[in-house]
């Protein structure tokens, strides 16, 4: 039977095993285990890092993996280097799914930056930010004075929290009238987040453009030169399935 290995825990790669494994193809389902009570795929789950590039080499050979799909968050950067090295070194296949990115559309106030740094550069001291980076970006932020900032993670950020940042946890999908109580409860007039595309967490945008919130929005990373990139499961699918 012909396996196949999905790097990480998005919708996408949850969506992708369940795929496979209806068309009879073994699964195994890697996640970082960075998420407390993560949602789970179907078939074969294996929590924890490889150990970089050369742990994951050898556990493709190890494993007798016939393929690779890098399925991972489109930030995860690191993991995307490791896996695409571990395929050139073992000769495994390697694909990368990755969902569209947003667009900008009409009435949005958007600026586009190439990371977190240059995105905190662009706050000012009476900035009231929705901050939708992360928990482990918090640090980048804590040098802008006088900005007060709304932090939402799943999962809590390590202590100390900076000053001005008050946290909460939740965990997507979200609503346009729930993201609206937001913006007006916190007076809210900056959304800072990543584009991580989907709809999960697209509300965000919807209610920044209704409520007038200006957005700066933290590019991608590149994937891997060389390496092929699909943007939907069933084309994903396909592939994986030889």
């Amino acid at each position: 039977m012909r396996r196949v290995l999905i790097l990480g825990g998005t919708a996408e790669a949850r969506a992708l095993a369940a795929e496979l494994a209806g068309r009879g193809v073994r699964v195994v389902s890697s996640l970082a285990g960075r998420v407390t009570n993560p949602r789970l795929p179907v078939g074969e789950v294996r929590e924890g890092g490889f150990g970089g590039a050369d742990g994951l080499a050898a556990w493709l050979r190890a494993e007798g993996v016939d393929a690779v799909v890098d399925a991972t968050h489109p930030f995860a950067a690191r993991m995307s280097a490791s896996a695409a090295e571990a395929a050139e070194r073992t000769g495994v296949p390697l694909l990368i799914l990755r969902r569209p990115g947003w667009r900008e559309e009409p009435g949005d106030s958007w600026r586009r930056v190439p990371d977190l740094v240059r995105a905190a550069e662009l706050l000012g001291p009476h900035d009231r930010v929705f901050l939708t980076t992360g928990r482990r970006s918090l640090p980048v932020f804590a040098g802008v004075p006088g900005a007060w900032f709304l932090a939402r993670s799943v999962d809590p950020p390590e202590p100390p929290v900076p000053a001005g940042v008050q946290v909460i946890l939740s965990r997507g999908p979200y609503t346009v009238e729930g993201e609206l109580a937001l913006i007006r409860e916190h007076r809210l007039d900056v959304l800072v987040t990543k584009d991580s595309g989907g709809s999960m967490t697209a509300a965000k945008l919807v209610a920044a453009r209704r409520s007038g919130v200006r957005v700066i929005m933290v590019d991608r990373p590149a994937p891997p030169p060389g390496v092929r990139c699909v943007e939907g499961v069933p084309a994903a699918a396909d592939w994986a399935q030889g």
